[in-house]
């Protein structure tokens, strides 16, 4: 369940209160702490671990079940074969890390447009805010896929989220509207398209099925 926090309602209290400067305080203590932590976060990780910085405490990621890779695979195969032959930009798949304001993100799969991409160094180890993000769910990680990375990814302006369920086999499509994200839709079945890749339209049982996958990936490649 999605949580939408207004930030100014929260402001607005804060500046009523006579405590302000007391809190200000506490966060700046709380920010200046996790700086050295987040440094110490980058300085431990290796390019073998798949780990994040969420909130001042390092997650590491255990194996995924078979479904969740299968889930990941595919749309990745699809994804980065349509923007190899049809768009430009760069496409990650989950050890590319996401250095936002606060956090660091490991996306199963991220799009960047070209702008973006053109950035980019061979020796680049933390991105900026992608274009699109994709989130494949898994016990340990759905409530943070639905939680503080869904405000994250929204506050930083990625434009696109997709978060896909492999155990139910159901996509769900959020876009960035203001500030927070809207569903577009939710389905187990149909066609999704990309609203930042528009010609990136697929059927969203080419995610779960490799039949179905293989046969999308023809398509595309016939383009």
């Amino acid at each position: 369940m999605t949580v939408v926090v207004d930030e100014r309602s929260l402001v607005d209290q804060l500046l009523r209160s006579p405590r302000l400067p007391m809190v200000a305080r506490q966060l700046e203590k709380v920010l200046a702490d996790e700086a050295t932590q987040r440094q110490a976060f980058y300085n431990q990780i290796t390019e073998g671990d798949k780990a994040e910085y969420i909130n001042g405490e390092v997650i590491f990621h255990s194996p995924v079940k078979l479904r969740h890779n299968t889930a990941s695979g595919h749309l990745y195969r699809l994804l980065s074969t349509f923007v190899l032959l049809q768009a430009e930009g760069f496409v990650g798949y989950e050890k590319i890390l996401i250095a936002l304001t606060r956090n660091d993100y490991e996306p199963d799969i991220c799009y960047f447009d070209q702008a973006k991409a053109d950035h980019f160094t061979d020796d680049q180890m933390r991105f900026p805010a992608p274009d699109f993000v994709v989130e494949v769910l898994s016990d340990s990680t759905a409530a943070n896929d639905r939680g503080v990375k869904f405000d994250d990814y929204a506050a930083h302006g990625v434009r696109e989220y997709w978060i896909i369920d492999p155990t139910a086999e159901v996509v769900e499509q959020y876009t960035l509207v203001g500030e927070h994200y809207e569903l577009v839709m939710k389905s187990d079945n149909g066609t999704v398209t990309s609203l930042v890749l528009p010609d990136f339209a697929i059927p969203v049982r080419a995610i779960f099925d490799e039949q179905v996958n293989r046969e999308t990936l023809h398509t595309l490649m016939q383009r």
